[in-house]
């Protein structure tokens, strides 16, 4: 059965549960980006063998497995991508299944962690399809879905679509409007008009993030999104970027700022800091203090990425939750009835 998280008081408002799980009274919380795989094609110097399929097409076959575990040791949130079209050229598959019926593949086979999409293509979706698959699922899991939105980075996606690409900052910003006035329509709709169905769990929205800056300026995504996913940065270059989008938004503490981090996790706790694409080679101690910084930095949430780790990905799961997690504690929240089953 899936848990339904209870709204706590923020600031005199209710801030949704779904964002609340992943900002931490003090500190920084953590998630893991999705698919939870070893894949060393671009980011490390090891290669898959020709047998293990594609470069960048992950092996899902233990993904249920990862994602219980990952939600039972305390993890804030599990992120997944949208990647529409498979390009050899781009070389990354994302986590291979379709968003919205994964979403709710995952909604059932958990029970505390938020789901979050670092990010649906919004310009190659209509708005309205996205805010209804995105109420369902809201609602499936009992308010834990985060739904983050980006203009997509795939060149041959536009043209396949039939979407100019010039057009698609603006179409995202059509979107977002038109999902948020769907989602009003469900409870503002009079008698015998036309409504949006099923509602979401809490405050007529689902929680919006933005994944990069999708051609928007930060005033707009300050007004408009309850979060900004931005990419990862260390904590040094991380300030001033911190200290942009907090000039942006008149409430910072409500528009929490998210980052994501490539690690390989060192079998040597000691191991120092080696930088890599996105993120860092190191052990679990300087990964602990690389974190502080990003929170001292002013980062509420990072998910980690654990692709090009040389290590088996349960095991490094079981690592970071043992020994890095209790530093970075998910809050707890309150819970109630779940609205869904579990499955698989």
């Amino acid at each position: 059965m899936t848990t339904e998280l209870t709204p706590p008081r923020v600031a005199g408002r209710h801030r949704h549960p779904a964002l609340a799980r992943l900002c931490g009274a003090d500190l920084l919380t953590l998630g893991l980006e999705l698919p939870l795989d070893n894949d060393w094609h671009r980011l490390a110097t090891h290669t898959r063998l020709p047998s293990d399929g594609p470069p960048g097409v992950p092996d899902m076959s233990r993904h249920a497995e990862y994602a219980r575990l990952a939600d039972t040791s305390g993890f804030a949130a599990l992120w997944l991508r949208d990647v529409p079209l498979y390009d050899p050229q781009f070389g990354d598959a994302g986590q291979v299944f379709d968003p919205f019926p994964y979403l709710g593949y995952l909604a059932g086979v958990t029970r505390r962690v938020v789901l979050g999409t670092a990010a649906i293509a919004l310009p190659l979706r209509h708005p309205l399809h996205v805010a209804k698959m995105a109420a369902t699922i809201d609602r499936l899991s009992g308010g834990r879905l985060l739904l983050g939105v980006a203009t997509g980075d795939r060149p041959v996606e536009f043209p396949t679509f039939g979407v100019d690409v010039d057009t698609r900052a603006e179409r995202l910003r059509d979107g977002v409007r038109a999902m948020r006035q769907a989602w009003r329509s469900g409870t503002e709709a009079g008698p015998g008009q036309v409504r949006l169905l099923p509602t979401p769990t809490y405050d007529d929205a689902v929680p919006l993030a933005i994944a990069g800056r999708g051609g928007q300026d930060l005033a707009w995504i300050a007004e408009h999104l309850d979060a900004y996913v931005t990419y990862h940065r260390a904590p040094e270059q991380m300030r001033p970027v911190v200290g942009q989008w907090r000039e942006a938004t008149t409430a910072p503490h409500d528009k929490p700022l998210f980052t994501t981090m490539v690690i390989d996790l060192d079998e040597n706790p000691g191991a120092p800091t080696r930088p890599i694409r996105f993120g860092a080679h190191l052990g679990r101690h300087a990964l602990v203090g690389y974190l502080r910084g990003l929170a001292d930095a002013g980062v509420t949430h990072v998910a980690l990425n654990l692709r090009p780790s040389r290590r088996p990905v349960d095991e490094v799961i079981q690592e970071l939750a043992a020994e890095v997690l209790p530093h970075f504690p998910t809050p707890p929240g309150d819970h109630g009835a779940g609205s869904a089953g579990a499955g698989g």
